[in-house]
């Protein structure tokens, strides 16, 4: 995605602030009497200083907090910075003031989350051209990416995960830029069960040769986790027009993970930075980056996509190109080379760039054909699967996963989006939850008090399970549980809220119950190990491993973490160790 470096205030804020202006205020009439009556606006602009002033106040008191390195508390102070202006009943879009003071609010808060030092790393070493150089051509040279210690910055939840792209300045050995006549041959005939044309080019075979040694770990990883997202992509794709061979660009841009992020602030499965997501309508808030999402991102890169090709009146590696340095870059390109083509424009544009492309096409070439390259019985994961349900504001993740019988790290990995351990606040957010519980989690929260939204919890019980028996394994007492939960009948309801305080969740059972519980299978991580690579290794669905553990298939584990299986998965897989 394109590395550019962004203004203070950030085309995010433009956009965002599309959505406040209204239509045009007509002048009014003139004369002396006109200008005597106070206006609506000239009346609140008291309020308006009131409102303000407390949010600053908030929002200087979370500052103070996050140099305290008390995050949490910061986090509050943020949110009663944005509150007040919300909450305060006024209609931002009536005063200039109280909106402009709205968005720069808003910017600082995301500034906070992710400071702006955030930026490319010192003392790299410089890289040029791995194909022979056009000897018109001046050396284009581009710092190598160094790998950042991955820290926390600012009081964001969000857990980012380094993007492959920002090694893509390495230098392909001697070994991988041998490519043979019949190599050659093989390309030229491979790339013609591709849905786009492209000139072959001994480079594309060199990527193939890194991903057959050196980058091999990476290419399987890809083919496994693409499973997950390649049909929402290739839908996205094929809807806008783009090939969906295409949809392999995701692998090179994130390695298919939606919280990846560069050090140039790109972010999400298809890495946008701020600003062109912005562009293409991806909210920025203190509560979502919808660059980290699903669908919405998906649908955009393929929108973006399309608006470069006919940029190239259709030449997908130009846009491909540009999609990675921007269009202006491509467009000196070509302009220096004299001619709109890609191995033209070679010599002219930055390493990471000329990588770039040529790594896209390997990797589209290995993916159509895994076993022709020696990638043998990789098996890609289950679809995501789930359903969307309307979510009151401020609702906690917590109780959704209380109320869907999952973890809340299941219900972030589906909702990559969220910043928080909340659904944003003013607004009800159309939730991703596991298939087959939209109706179970509708029914619980109709029931949910509305000021107990973000502190409730939800607990199983049993039919027939007395109301002391439940205060008794809680900690809760009995009138507090039938002031949460009025008019429930415990003959027939298996599920009750209880606050989320220190609450003991233990099962209660009753005497002489001797019903099987479902028979489950336990082992133990690996250093390194994920539940996709767990479940893979067993033939069983990451989706459905994930959910029984309440943990994101992509999470690491920790070396001993007991993970629960279905019983058929205790035995791994026989893995073909053939190269």
């Amino acid at each position: 995605m394109t590395r550019k470096v962004l203004p203070f205030l950030s085309s995010a804020l433009i956009a965002v602030a599309s959505v406040f202006i209204s239509a045009p205020v007509q002048a009014q009439p003139g004369g002396s009497s006109a200008r005597e009556i106070p206006t609506e606006v000239q009346k609140n602009e008291g309020r308006v200083d009131q409102v303000i002033e407390r949010a600053n106040d908030h929002f200087r008191k979370g500052k103070l907090n996050l140099e305290d390195n008390k995050r949490e508390q910061a986090r509050d102070e943020f949110d009663k910075a944005v509150d007040e202006i919300l909450m305060s009943g006024m209609d931002v879009r009536s005063s200039q003031k109280l909106q402009t003071f709205y968005l720069e609010l808003v910017e600082r808060i995301y500034r906070e989350e992710v400071p702006l030092n955030q930026i490319a790393p010192q003392n790299a070493t410089p890289v040029v051209a791995q194909a022979p150089a056009d000897p018109k051509a001046e050396k284009v040279e581009i710092a190598q990416a160094q790998q950042p210690k991955q820290q926390q910055v600012g009081f964001v939840q969000q857990v980012f995960v380094p993007s492959p792209q920002d090694p893509l300045g390495i230098a392909l050995t001697e070994e991988e830029k041998q490519v043979s006549d019949t190599q050659l041959a093989d390309l030229e005939l491979a790339k013609n069960a591709l849905d786009f044309k492209f000139t072959a080019n001994p480079l594309v075979q060199q990527f193939i040769n890194f991903y057959q040694g050196r980058g091999r770990s990476t290419m399987e990883n890809g083919l496994r986790r693409s499973g997950r997202y390649m049909k929402i992509a290739r839908e996205a794709f094929r809807k806008n027009g783009v090939p969906e061979d295409i949809t392999w660009l995701g692998q090179v841009e994130s390695a298919w993970q939606n919280r990846a992020m560069s050090w140039a602030g790109a972010s999400g499965l298809w890495q946008f930075v701020r600003g062109t997501g912005a562009q293409y309508n991806l909210r920025q808030t203190a509560w979502v980056d919808e660059r980290n999402g699903i669908e919405k991102p998906t649908n955009a890169a393929a929108q973006y996509l399309k608006s470069l090709a006919n940029r190239y009146n259709g030449d997908w590696l130009l846009a491909m190109a540009a999609y990675n340095t921007g269009a202006l870059n491509v467009d000196r390109a070509i302009s220096r080379a004299g001619e709109a083509n890609y191995w033209a424009i070679y010599p002219y544009i930055a390493q990471e760039t000329r990588n770039y492309v040529p790594n896209i096409l390997a990797v589209i070439l290995i993916a159509k054909n895994p076993d022709k390259y020696g990638f043998h019985g990789i098996k890609p994961e289950a679809p995501m699967s789930f359903e969307s349900v309307p979510v009151p504001s401020g609702t906690s993740l917590r109780l959704i996963a209380d109320a869907t019988d999952t973890g809340v790290d299941y219900i972030q990995s589906l909702n990559p989006e969220l910043k928080r351990d909340t659904t944003p606040r003013g607004e009800v957010y159309n939730l991703r939850i596991p298939t087959g519980r939209g109706k179970q989690l509708a029914s619980l929260l109709k029931r949910v008090p509305s000021d107990r939204q973000d502190t409730a919890r939800v607990i199983s019980i049993a039919p027939g399970e007395e109301w002391q028996s439940i205060a008794n394994r809680t900690g809760v007492s009995v009138a507090t549980l039938q002031g949460m939960n009025a008019g429930v009948d415990l003959k027939t309801a298996n599920k009750v809220f209880v606050p989320n305080s220190n609450i003991r969740l233990t099962n209660w059972k009753r005497s002489g119950d001797t019903t099987a519980a479902p028979t489950l299978s336990k082992v133990k991580a690996r250093k390194g190990d994920t539940i996709s690579k767990i479940a893979a290794a067993r033939k069983l669905s990451a989706d459905e491993v994930a959910r029984l553990n309440g943990i994101a298939p992509d999470a690491e584990l920790q070396a001993g973490q007991e993970i629960k299986l279905p019983s058929a998965g205790a035995t791994p897989a026989p893995v073909n160790r053939r190269r």
